[in-house]
């Protein structure tokens, strides 16, 4: 064979042995993924954040609890967040957590995270209102109903964009009273679990919005007064009561910070202050929860 011969043969060699190269398939590494959450406790009336990390790149993750969708976003860190509120009448007992994890390559992962929550007995108050406001007068039975449609119509809504965004403040400075959760007893007569939280508030007191949202009702309710309702993105809202002044119209679009009207003492009240109710996914659950654990 002369050298030329033998040039060309190496070439061959090396090219067939190339071609074999590029034809060997690529074997997919195992995704490992991790499910955590964080909360003040797995209690009726608290908001919990779940947090899924994975060995590799994720496209989406959705889960199921309480027989909600929950939608998971992304951070820097390439962690994704989800909220699940755990209402105030669920019963103690585990409850599970569906994922779907959607890597970038492969097939989805289907995981289960259990939820086990706890019994807490909340307090019993005894409140003192004006009559109408125990056994409503019967010409505005059909406001109270008009009213109270409206509003389980807006909360049953999960709007698909995420309009908040970090860390969440306090609408008022004033103290929390501790009300959340507690079974009210207006004037002998009880009611159902008080699904808020009230802050303390002179009159006039300017209310500001947590984080992020678009005003979706606004005017004077029967039993709350002086009423404001921000949608957050994604089935959460705040729901401000009791205002002796509302500054911001429906359709608008607020920052944190932003003045939505004052505190006041109208609709069903003992005095001046701050109602504020959070609805996720239809959950009752306690603001101070959400603003713990999405602390930066």
């Amino acid at each position: 064979m002369t050298i030329v011969e033998s040039v060309s043969a190496w070439r061959c060699v090396t090219a067939g042995v190339w071609l074999f190269a590029v034809a060997v398939p690529t074997v997919a590494q195992p995704l490992d993924v991790a499910v955590s959450h964080r909360a003040r406790g797995l209690f009726p009336g608290e908001a919990v954040l779940l947090t899924v990390e994975a060995s590799g790149p994720l496209t989406d993750v959705r889960a199921t609890a309480f027989d909600e969708t929950i939608r998971f976003y992304r951070t820097e860190d390439s962690a994704w967040h989800g909220l699940v509120g755990i209402d105030l009448l669920v019963q103690p007992g585990d409850h599970d957590v569906e994922l779907r994890i959607v890597p970038v390559t492969g097939t989805s992962i289907a995981r289960t995270y259990t939820l086990s929550v706890e019994h807490k007995a909340y307090r019993t108050r005894q409140l003192t209102v004006a009559p109408r406001y125990v056994e409503p007068p019967p010409e505005v039975g059909a406001r109270i109903s008009r009213e109270a449609v409206q509003q389980a119509a807006i909360f049953a809504t999960a709007t698909k964009e995420r309009l908040w965004r970090g860390s969440w403040g306090r609408p008022v400075a004033g103290r929390e009273t501790g009300a959340f959760g507690s079974r009210s007893v207006f004037n002998g007569q009880p009611r159902n679990p008080h699904s808020g939280a009230d802050f303390r508030a002179a009159e006039g007191t300017p209310v500001i919005a947590p984080n992020v949202g678009t005003v979706v009702l606004t005017g004077d309710t029967y039993f709350s007064g002086g009423s404001v309702i921000l949608d957050h993105g994604w089935g959460l809202y705040s729901y401000f009561a009791h205002l002796s002044k509302i500054i911001v119209e429906e359709e608008d679009l607020v920052e944190p910070g932003q003045v939505l009207g004052h505190a006041g003492s109208t609709g069903r009240v003992t005095g001046p202050h701050l109602h504020w109710t959070l609805r996720l996914n239809g959950a009752r659950v306690d603001p101070l929860s959400l603003i713990e654990i999405l602390e930066d």
